[in-house]
């Protein structure tokens, strides 16, 4: 068995790190660069970094940041936001990220993720699905999750996975930012449909939450933001508590 991540969000818009919820009601959380730095020095995993409001805007991606980050940290991170073509996904890549994180360009043209997925390996090219329940489904929203799609996650999820995507980053909006936990419901369920990694994201607010998302959720990895940025879970106590209740991390 693969041991677990933990892994801190930095959302970031105007080049600071935001953090909302249910995706709205921003508000300002520190510097992406200072954050990234100190997380990695705590032990962090991973990190992931979304240019929120990228798609939205039409602006360019954060090639800059990345290149900023990439000379400060030395744990693997992630870059998404606003990425529409092969060419931004090298800039990413080049500049430093050593994973791109696709959504709403994906849904447009789902012939990216085979084309990316090629062309740097599977590895590199995360598919992010943001996805809200519906009755006794779940639908995938675009755009930092302003635009309702009607296309059912798990049916994209899967697909994603047969056009050669590594990983899948999952984020519930009903939970983000609640902090009352993830929704085990469709983190265990896509869990168990594909077989390549899965970051469960959104509502994270206590120890016992990390570990429901790996014992129920079955998730590969965690994505938590404000327990992190507001200094609420140190990711040395979270490692600790996951250690002593028989999780294996890395």
């Amino acid at each position: 068995m693969l041991a677990k991540r933990i892994i801190p969000c930095l959302d970031v818009k105007d080049g600071n790190v935001v953090k909302g919820v249910n995706f709205v009601n921003l508000t300002t959380e520190g510097d992406p660069i200072e954050l990234a730095a100190k997380y990695s020095k705590e032990g962090a995993d991973e990190l992931v970094f979304l240019d929120i409001t990228a798609t939205l805007e039409s602006r360019n991606n954060v090639v800059d940041l990345v290149t900023k980050v990439a000379k400060k940290v030395f744990i693997p991170f992630m870059v998404g936001g606003g990425v529409r073509s092969v060419h931004d996904i090298s800039e990413l890549l080049n500049a430093g990220a050593d994973k791109v994180s696709i959504n709403s360009a994906a849904l447009k043209n789902p012939d990216l993720l085979n084309n990316a997925s090629k062309k740097f390996g599977s590895q590199c090219i995360v598919l992010a699905v943001d996805v809200k329940q519906n009755g006794h489904s779940w639908n995938v929203h675009s755009h930092g999750g302003s635009k309702p799609m009607n296309v059912d996650a798990i049916q994209w999820i899967k697909e994603g996975e047969e056009r050669g995507v590594g990983e899948i980053l999952l984020t519930s909006m009903d939970a983000d930012g609640t902090q009352s936990g993830v929704d085990l419901k469709i983190t265990q369920t896509i869990s168990q449909k594909v077989s390549i990694p899965v970051i469960a994201s959104g509502g994270i607010g206590s120890l016992k939450h990390f570990k429901d998302a790996f014992d129920i959720g079955k998730a590969d990895a965690v994505l938590a933001a404000s327990v992190f940025h507001r200094n609420i879970l140190p990711i040395s106590s979270v490692k600790k508590y996951l250690t002593q209740n028989g999780i294996q991390i890395r």
